[in-house]
């Protein structure tokens, strides 16, 4: 059903709607995986995670939960525990238990509204934990608070969200983290190649969940973008990029039809698509060459025995 509601141009998003007007124009058509991630579908997104089909939650918490002394042992006492795209901060409680003398945990987030309830939830269970969260894009350089800017860093990268970057954009965002002030390591977690049975189910789920999730960025764009996308218009599709070893996944137009966005009109024909998100996977000597290139070496690559998903512990290259 088409939202045809509108709303003052002074009440919408100015970055979402220029991010959307660059995208569509774009030849094919794209948007930044960000945007997924507003109240809704960031609830979604932890859906996505207990699914049965969605291996790389429950796989790379086994990896945390027997490899934890690995973990830890990079993380220096009084340090700060800082998590990009934190989200329900969920894996990181793994960690925060086995931490007692961490100086704090900085969880980072584009969502202001789940990061602050994530984040009070964590305070509440940890009482004697400096809690710092930190509404940012980190794809963007970061701003810490000088009590944590001075503090010795490491960085928790979870959920293979390395993956929905560019080759440019993933060396970027490793130089980025490289640069902060004293950081001593970084924790990030990798999906790897493997059947492409396998890797389209966890993207294109039974239950349709994941489609919902994809769905959700027009509803977005309906409200916040003031747009006016027919949401029964579009399907999901999730595709295997065997040429670049990734997931993607699509929004596909099941019509000839023109959507209204930002003063402008974008046509679309039956079949065109919105290229919404790569997943890349990822091999132990291509995630090595991508580390060496920002500035990094991989000290410990933790895998599952299914070689599914793996931990990658990561020291400054000096």
């Amino acid at each position: 059903m088409r939202d045809t509601s509108t709303r003052p141009a002074s009440d919408l998003d100015a970055d979402l709607v220029a991010a959307a007007v660059e995208g569509l124009g774009s030849t094919p058509k794209r948007m930044s995986p960000k945007w997924f991630y507003d109240e809704t579908g960031s609830a979604l997104f932890e859906d996505i995670t207990r699914l049965p089909e969605y291996y790389p939650t429950r796989t790379e918490i086994s990896i945390l939960q027997t490899q934890i002394d690995a973990l830890i042992a990079h993380i220096p006492e009084g340090a700060a525990l800082c998590e990009l795209g934190s989200g329900a901060s969920a894996k990181s409680r793994l960690l925060l238990d086995a931490l007692p003398e961490l100086g704090a945990y900085v969880p980072v987030d584009i969502s202001a509204t789940f990061l602050m309830a994530a984040g009070a939830g964590i305070a509440a269970d940890y009482p004697d934990l400096d809690v710092v969260p930190v509404v940012g894009d980190f794809t963007q350089a970061l701003r810490f608070p000088p009590r944590v800017e001075l503090s010795p860093k490491v960085a928790f990268f979870p959920g293979s969200t390395l993956g929905n970057l560019e080759d440019a954009e993933a060396t970027a965002l490793l130089r980025r983290v490289r640069g902060w002030s004293d950081v001593r390591a970084f924790i990030i977690g990798v999906d790897l190649v493997k059947d492409t049975d396998v890797l389209v189910s966890a993207y294109d789920d039974s239950a349709g969940v994941t489609a919902a999730f994809n769905k959700n960025l027009l509803a977005r764009l309906n409200r916040e973008a003031g747009a006016d996308f027919d949401l029964d218009a579009f399907s999901h599709s999730a595709v295997w990029n065997d040429g670049r070893e990734r997931i993607e996944m699509h929004l596909v137009s099941g019509t000839s039809q023109q959507v209204r966005l930002g003063g402008h009109r974008f046509s679309f024909e039956v079949g065109e698509t919105i290229h919404t998100e790569s997943s890349r996977k990822y091999t132990p000597d291509r995630l090595r060459d991508l580390a060496a290139g920002a500035g990094w070496k991989v000290d410990a690559f933790l895998a599952d025995e299914r070689g599914y998903f793996a931990i990658a512990i990561m020291a400054p290259d000096a």
